[in-house]
């Protein structure tokens, strides 16, 4: 059976510096107080059925409080790209930090997608550790909390297909409940990895970013991603920017978006 195929854009909306060393559980090659910046991005797929939104970002005043530099805001590079923020219909959340889980609020008509793991994870003992909950905003989640009231958010268990063609599964690792997403393309199977793999070399070195749940979720997830795409250049990392070098820009005046596929 044919599949549909999407395409995908890669959206960085900040960034913020920092030592090589701090990018790795273990010690990695090269200095460890290179510069090795983070970034920021969400992902914008389309194709069949409309646009579907991975993650929604961080405000300008979660910039500000946590030493972030923001360049456009999220929901203007939408705009930009030609989806007002009102319009998109699906948003998939991979997990609920402050960086993808921020301005959830903000898409009054869509459905949220999230793994129910990751809000019991959100709002469970684990939350009594300042470790884990310093990821964490309590607005997005108590937004992302009542929107479950109001019914449009569907939780997930492991696997869901949400399309033909697109397909969201838990990993964990990172968090408990984080989600990769999958989507057919014309290059093949690219596997939006989020923050089951921070960087390209994360992956490459079996050498994880510090922030995690469960090491041994987290080291089982760089086995299934590589499973769930095409290839390891189909694989996109969450906050790397090498992204920016790899694949071609959009081209949209006053956006930083990527074609993935």
């Amino acid at each position: 059976m044919n599949q549909n195929c999407y395409q995908i854009l890669a959206v960085k909306y900040a960034t913020v510096d920092r030592a090589r060393g701090s990018n790795f559980l273990h010690p990695a090659p090269g200095d460890p107080e290179a510069p090795m910046a983070l970034d920021f991005f969400v992902w914008l797929i389309q194709g069949p059925g409309g646009v579907v939104l991975v993650d929604t970002g961080f405000s300008s005043v979660s910039a500000l409080a946590r030493g972030r530099r923001y360049l456009v805001s999220p929901l203007e590079s939408l705009r930009r790209l030609g989806h007002a923020p009102e319009d998109i219909r699906d948003v998939v959340l991979t997990h609920l930090h402050y960086d993808h889980a921020g301005n959830v609020g903000e898409f009054p008509a869509a459905t949220v997608w999230v793994q129910d793991r990751e809000v019991r994870y959100a709002t469970g003992d684990c939350m009594c550790d300042p470790k884990q909950n310093h990821f964490f905003s309590t607005d997005d989640v108590a937004v992302l909390i009542k929107r479950l009231y109001q019914g449009n958010v569907r939780l997930v268990d492991g696997f869901y297909p949400l399309r033909d063609g697109i397909e969201l599964h838990r990993v964990g690792g990172h968090t408990d409940g984080l989600q990769v997403v999958r989507v057919h393309t014309a290059r093949g199977w690219v596997v939006l990895a989020s923050d089951a793999a921070h960087y390209y070399e994360n992956l490459a070195l079996q050498n994880p970013f510090p922030a995690i749940f469960s090491l041994d979720d987290m080291l089982t997830g760089y086995a299934r991603i590589r499973e769930l795409a095409g290839g390891d250049d189909l694989i996109v990392p969450g906050h790397d920017p090498a992204v920016c070098a790899r694949f071609e820009s959009a081209g949209v005046p006053g956006v930083h978006a990527w074609h993935i596929a």
